[in-house]
């Protein structure tokens, strides 16, 4: 089996400096996964301040997704090609300087383009990351807990996100959310250069762009049907154009993967169950995971009316269980085997969101919300480490970037179509609701701009108790604002639901189609050999 070069190789011999190697890369993996939980906290200024709605929010967490999603498999195939660490210091220099650009926007469609920027410079961050890891720690048990704790580091990433986010907001603008990368950036860039040796693959094909333009055309034009259905009406002919072309453009890449003699996605991969079942839990996990942070938003800020900061202190039982959750089911897989670990969490997830579907307005935070929070939490903390370590436990060093890109994408790709497919499930209910209210108020109290944002976006609300009205129209503005609050709920208990169903039929085929017992039963039930170093 071929080996990746790795230099300088006395780097690696000291094990002190093998970790601090691993600090710099999962400060690298931080900056990635800082930028969605920090941006999702600022969404309701983001909507209030350039008066957009759902879609448009919809839009500054997927523009972001979708790029990175789509090239995540060229960037991790040119870091084999060209050196993992010098792609990943482009990239990181990337996102400092894009993130300088999405601060200074004064407009939603700069916001959205800088995010779409900081997307593909991510995606060369994202892949190396794991790669590298992969090949600097080569013995078994440690890559378990180096991969530990590039899983932890998502949770941590989402823990300090909200809170730091709130305070930055209840300090500076919402611009402030988009600086807070650029010194973040520059210290990994430093420490990199300092810490992490470089790393490449002895023998690559060739840089496969048809794929690439296929995967991102495709994938872009069905969540683009998906988001803008609400505003254009699912049966309208523009959506369900955009939704098939789409579609096809995704099948004729698989095809065109099958046939080239380069993929930038080896599709024979998922001939492997081993590989394809836990990227099936990544990306469910991700798709429920990635909604719920986006409707817990607008949840908490438009139901709850919480602050910025609040959400945030709100939300930090989410995040800590996150990243204690997953270092621990790593260890378990090692002991008990990947299958029953990712089955339960796939199950403490469902039970999460069919929790989450039951909360209402009045609803208490400790004994209805933070319950459902903590399981959805576990939950894909206990799936995504185990499901991690057998995607690249399935493959050999040498394609140690190629096979985290893909690692990265499932998770990407199942993130974007989340936000997509679950926030499109509120929007649709809320605006069929309430439109019709709306549009009974007459134009001398509200203008049709504004109108428009209440009618598109939960976050209405902040704009609706904050204007100022004659006090005999105080009840019919409260009639109003719990009538949005109840079309919000009604729609996330739908889209809670929808993941709950998706969770489940995916622990499902999990338990039948992927062999259980410990890691050794599972290679040998799987006719496999074990990858080098192991």
């Amino acid at each position: 089996m071929a080996t990746s070069l790795v230099e300088p190789p006395a780097l690696l011999e000291r094990r002190s400096r093998r970790y601090l190697a691993l600090a710099v890369l999962c400060l690298a993996e931080l900056l990635v996964v800082l930028d969605n939980t920090i941006v999702n906290v600022a969404l309701p200024s983001l909507g209030v301040q350039l008066a957009t709605g759902v879609s448009g929010l919809q839009w500054v967490v997927d523009a972001y997704t979708l790029t990175f999603a789509g090239l995540l498999l060229a960037f991790g195939n040119l870091g084999d090609r060209y050196g993992r660490r010098l792609v990943m210091i482009i990239g990181l220099t990337g996102v400092g300087i894009m993130s300088m650009a999405g601060a200074l926007a004064q407009s939603m469609g700069a916001v959205i383009a800088a995010r779409a920027a900081m997307g593909v410079f991510a995606a060369a961050v994202f892949p190396a990351t794991l790669a590298l890891i992969i090949n600097i720690f080569t013995e078994r048990r440690e890559r378990a807990l180096a991969i530990a704790a590039w899983t932890a580091m998502a949770g941590f990433a989402i823990a300090i996100g909200p809170i730091s986010g709130g305070w930055l907001l209840e300090h500076f603008s919402w611009g402030s959310v988009f600086w807070i990368n650029v010194p973040v950036a520059a210290a990994a860039v430093l420490a990199a250069l300092l810490w992490v040796p470089q790393s490449r693959a002895a023998q690559v094909g060739r840089l496969d762009l048809p794929g690439i333009a296929l995967s991102i055309a495709g994938i872009t034009l069905v969540v683009w049907a998906i988001i803008e259905g609400p505003r254009y009406g699912w049966g309208s002919l523009v959506i369900l154009g955009a939704g098939l072309l789409g579609m096809v453009l995704l099948a004729a890449f698989v095809i065109w993967e099958l046939r080239t003699a380069a993929p930038v996605l080896d599709m024979r991969l998922f001939r492997d169950r081993r590989f394809s079942l836990p990227a099936l839990a990544i990306a469910i996990g991700y798709f429920s995971m990635f909604g719920f942070l986006f409707l817990i938003t607008q949840y908490f800020q438009g139901v709850r009316e919480y602050t910025p900061l609040e959400f945030g202190i709100a939300s930090l039982p989410f995040a800590f269980a996150v990243g204690l959750g997953a270092p621990i089911a790593t260890l378990l897989a090692h002991r008990f085997g990947a299958t029953p670990v990712i089955v339960v969490g796939l199950l403490v997830m469902g039970l999460g969101f069919y929790l989450g579907g039951q909360v209402t307005v009045a609803s208490p935070y400790l004994t209805d919300v933070l319950p459902s929070m903590v399981s959805m939490a576990l939950g894909i903390a206990i799936v995504q480490g185990p499901a991690t370590e057998s995607i690249m436990g399935a493959l050999p060093l040498d394609e140690a970037g190629a096979g985290s890109a893909v690692n990265d994408t499932t998770r990407e790709i199942g993130g974007t179509l989340g936000v997509a497919v679950l926030g499109s499930i509120v929007a649709s209910y809320y605006t069929t609701t309430i439109a019709p209210k709306v549009d009974a108020i007459p134009a001398t109290l509200m203008t049709e701009r504004e109108k428009g944002f209440v009618k598109s976006s939960p976050l209405g609300v902040l704009e609706m108790r904050t204007r100022p009205l004659p006090a005999f129209l105080e009840s019919q503005r409260e009639t109003l604002i719990t009538a949005m609050k109840s079309a919000a709920l009604h729609g996330s208990h739908t889209a809670s639901l929808v993941a709950a169903a998706a969770v489940l039929v995916c622990a499902a085929a999990v338990a039948i189609f992927l062999p259980w017992g410990p890691p050794e039963t599972e290679s040998i039930l799987l006719g496999r050999r074990k990858p080098a170093g192991s």
